[in-house]
């Protein structure tokens, strides 16, 4: 066999630099540095192409939570492959195993969110779910009431609508183009940034005062969904103020506005229940986004979870059709992997592990706090960050061109330990199987990294207060 020129003598990182596009790529730091080539998983821990071990802190992306390596989820994909490696999903169509997925989502969900509709991914579920709005308020008879309500510092996808709805810092950048009209943002709940006058109770007063203006100003007739990740990921770990969510449920139940819990994150186990909205926060949504952990990451699969109540109405008189969907949906390989994910997750009680050992490191993280580049540390279970400061009084930031939060991902890389940087965060995301001793390793080492990146940030003549 011919070998293409272009592979002759090439190396994975040669080729990657040479011809991959990257999400999020920053393309002057990646013309100089490439990528970090990662050739095995096992666990929690990656190895690179020089055979370098990390203990991957980050969960690939929020996402490998029953760990990696597992041959049981190989031997489901090659299983369902070899009997059925695809059927057309459309309409009337579907697997049996795709089936008993629906079936399985549907008695783990809270209340009545019975319908599952299958996506490629998360993106595709938060799109699907702001689609769905405008149809169920079409089909009671209010084809006007389409706006959607987001919030400051949120993530909610990289399609264009979802990339619109969401308004996370550093995500709008001129070069693309964004939709504006019928779309609304609120503040963020970011509790350690609230105004200083403000308790955390009137902080929660003058958020849910905001909606109810909006609400006002808008006019209801024209709301028809507000969206919500029940702690905001990727827009630093936000957690929200005691009783917000639920408040914020409350204004939508009076105004007929959907409330969408996007999960994408926080479901199968991030917090140590298979949804948090209900579990955690005490919030029953109208419908709930999920992917990521629904396969730990093996492969791509995203679902919308619906309430009977949606289903009910846009099914009624039975003439209606609902023209959207994807070639790979609810695509039998990757729906017998979330099978199997969701058996090894109750076989070995992982949702247990993520709670006793996600409070552990919440207990340890919190040590860092000591730390006089720490402004912050926050988060529940395995869902946790540390926000660097320059000042921990007036809670000033270090001008971006330090880039402290990137130096200390990279210090503690090369101490065997992945730790994602986002702004001025360093943000942790394990897999559930984590155990108090591996949570020791991570504080430890991240201790380290921020004590070393401090000197070096004082030597270099920033003024830490």
């Amino acid at each position: 066999m011919n070998v293409p020129q272009i592979l002759t003598n090439a190396t994975p990182w040669t080729l990657d630099h040479d011809h991959a596009v990257h999400p999020w790529v920053n393309f002057g730091a990646f013309e100089r540095d490439g990528s970090l080539v990662l050739t095995r998983g096992e666990g929690c821990h990656v190895w690179d192409a020089a055979g370098t071990r990390y203990f991957d802190a980050i969960g690939g992306m929020w996402c490998t939570n029953v760990g990696l390596g597992r041959a049981e989820m190989a031997q489901a994909m090659a299983d369902q492959a070899m009997k059925l490696a695809y059927t057309n999903y459309f309409c009337d169509v579907t697997s049996d195993t795709t089936a008993l997925l629906a079936g399985k989502l549907a008695a783990l969900a809270p209340g009545d969110l019975n319908r599952v509709f299958f996506t490629t991914g998360g993106s595709t579920a938060v799109e699907t779910a702001i689609r769905t709005v405008a149809y169920y308020h079409h089909c009671k008879g209010n084809p006007q009431k389409t706006g959607i309500v987001a919030r400051e510092n949120s993530y909610h996808g990289s399609t264009y609508l979802t990339q619109s709805v969401g308004k996370r810092n550093g995500d709008r950048v001129e070069e693309f183009r964004y939709q504006s009209e019928g779309i609304y943002h609120l503040s963020s709940p970011y509790l350690y940034r609230r105004p200083a006058h403000l308790t955390e109770a009137q902080f929660c007063d003058q958020l849910i005062a905001e909606f109810e203006a909006l609400i006002a100003r808008e006019g209801a007739d024209r709301i028809g969904g507000f969206i919500a990740e029940p702690i905001q990921a990727s827009g630093g770990i936000i957690v929200p103020p005691a009783g917000y969510l639920q408040r914020m449920w409350e204004v939508c139940q009076r105004h007929d506005i959907l409330f969408i819990a996007d999960e994408v994150v926080t479901s199968f186990g991030r917090l140590g229940h298979w949804f948090a909205s209900w579990d955690e926060f005490g919030v029953m949504p109208d419908m709930i986004a999920t992917a990521k952990g629904l396969t730990s990451g093996y492969v791509p699969l995203g679902a919308l979870l619906l309430s009977d109540r949606i289903w009910a109405v846009m099914a009624e008189g039975g003439q209606r059709w609902f023209t959207t969907g994807f070639t790979y949906s609810g695509h039998p390989v990757s729906c017998a992997v979330a099978l199997k994910n969701i058996e090894i997750m109750e076989r070995e009680d992982l949702l247990g592990n993520a709670a006793r050992v996600g409070a552990y490191f919440e207990t340890r993280l919190a040590e860092l706090s000591a730390l006089p580049l720490v402004g912050d540390v926050r988060g529940r279970k395995l869902m946790l960050c540390v926000e660097s400061v320059a000042d921990k009084e007036s809670k000033a930031l270090l001008p971006d061109e330090a880039n402290e939060s990137k130096r200390i991902s990279a210090t503690a890389e090369a101490m065997g330990l992945m730790v994602r940087p986002l702004g001025h965060l360093n943000v942790m995301s394990p897999a559930l199987t984590i155990t108090e001793g591996q949570v020791d390793f991570v504080v430890e080492t991240l201790g380290k990294a921020i004590a070393r990146v401090t000197d070096d940030l004082v030597r270099e003549g920033y003024r830490l207060g």
